[in-house]
């Protein structure tokens, strides 16, 4: 089933989860796109929290309050798209995103197409 959603039309709001959980070999793949090593790239990208053992670091954001830290948060984009971890690959999963789903219901119904949900996702 193909997309049903448009994530450039998105402000990232499933890069602003608290818990982008990632494996060896999403390290691995932001290592290699990085030119680093697997510790440089574990070190310089991930932390443990929430139960998890690697999972992505995260950074201030107007909107959402943290969000991934390859998030451009001017742009609205992923700045590691080809290298992105396994769940950002694979989300949401079933060819629809709820959150777009509801952004463009509230764009329409307020008549603002720059409508953004703000949260205050804290860490």
């Amino acid at each position: 089933m193909p997309a049903q959603y448009n994530c450039r039309k998105c402000p990232g709001y499933c890069c602003s989860y608290p818990v982008i959980a990632l494996d060896k070999r999403d390290v691995e793949r932001l290592a290699k796109h990085h030119g680093m090593t697997f510790d440089e790239a574990k070190r310089a990208f991930t932390r443990e929290a929430h139960g998890h053992k690697i999972i992505m670091r995260r950074k201030a954001d107007l909107y959402y309050g943290r969000i991934c830290r390859f998030f451009d948060t001017v742009q609205r984009c992923c700045t590691i798209y080809t290298a992105r971890p396994a769940v950002c690959r694979a989300f949401p999963g079933d060819g629809r995103c709820g959150y777009y789903d509801f952004l463009t219901f509230e764009r329409r119904a307020q008549d603002d197409p720059t409508w953004i949900a703000v949260t205050n996702n804290e860490d």
